[in-house]
């Protein structure tokens, strides 16, 4: 017989400690997850929790997409680890599992952040919380769709350029080229994507035919190449974070429509 009364705890914990520099409750399918202070956790009703832990994988794989999300507004590496779990009994009992356990890692300057208010004392603009309202609205839009094989493919590419920071102009050709090949080309791509086609092929410039040590075709610039500038990469950052919010605005627009 399901105990009814019994919870199931899951827990990770995550640096850096201030990801989305505000406590927030990611609402998920069976309730929230709250993260705050390099932690995070769900409470999970036993007769609610599978007993293969496919609730365990399915969690983690929701909680992972808002950070990959919030990486590419930010450009900002993140670990997240693999959830605990225990069982927690009306009577106090807890029972704990333990599985191998495996952190998600998926660099970063300072933000100046500007705070400006009118004569009365009124806030008119604060930059801070413009950037935490985009980060966690653009994170739970993303965890709505991870699980489209376009966008998941997207969110990977943007991983590995900040992972893997001496091909990153390689990653993120990546997404301009999945989008391409998704939606039938540049002229449908841009337009569906809502990007202009000076956009469109600045990035295929800055992939392709810069000299650039990060680039797609270093090979055939040997002894001429240079490193891209800090200027150079942050462009390329931009419209490719520019091509997937698109990307998953144009799902949602779909979806939408269907209603």
């Amino acid at each position: 017989m399901t105990d009814m009364t019994a919870i199931y705890i899951l827990e990770w914990t995550f640096t850096p400690t201030d990801y989305f520099e505000e406590p927030v409750d990611f609402v998920c399918g069976h309730g929230s997850i709250h993260v705050e202070n390099g932690k995070a956790e769900t409470r999970v009703p036993a007769n609610l929790y599978p007993l293969d832990h496919s609730l365990r994988t399915h969690l983690h794989g929701e909680l992972d997409a808002r950070f990959l999300a919030a990486q590419i507004l930010s450009h900002k590496p993140y670990e997240l680890s693999k959830p605990s779990l225990s069982k927690l009994h009306r009577d106090g009992r807890k029972d704990v599992w333990v599985f191998p356990n495996a952190a998600t890692m998926v660099i970063s300057g300072g933000v100046a952040d500007i705070v400006q208010k009118d004569a009365a004392g009124n806030v008119i603009r604060d930059t801070k919380r413009e950037r935490i309202d985009r980060r966690i609205g653009f994170a739970q839009l993303a965890a709505r769709y991870f699980n489209d094989a376009v966008a998941h493919a997207l969110f990977g590419s943007y991983s590995a350029s900040v992972n893997d920071p001496s091909n990153e102009l390689v990653h993120l050709y990546e997404i301009r080229d999945a989008l391409s090949r998704h939606l039938g080309g540049e002229a449908p791509a841009t337009s569906a994507v809502n990007i202009t086609r000076a956009e469109w092929s600045r990035l295929g410039h800055l992939s392709n035919d810069e000299p650039f040590t990060q680039g797609r075709h270093r090979g055939k610039r040997l002894g001429s190449l240079r490193e891209a500038t800090a200027a150079e990469l942050s462009e390329a950052r931009v419209i490719a974070r520019k091509m997937i919010e698109g990307y998953l605005r144009h799902l949602h627009s779909g979806t939408r429509s269907q209603d």
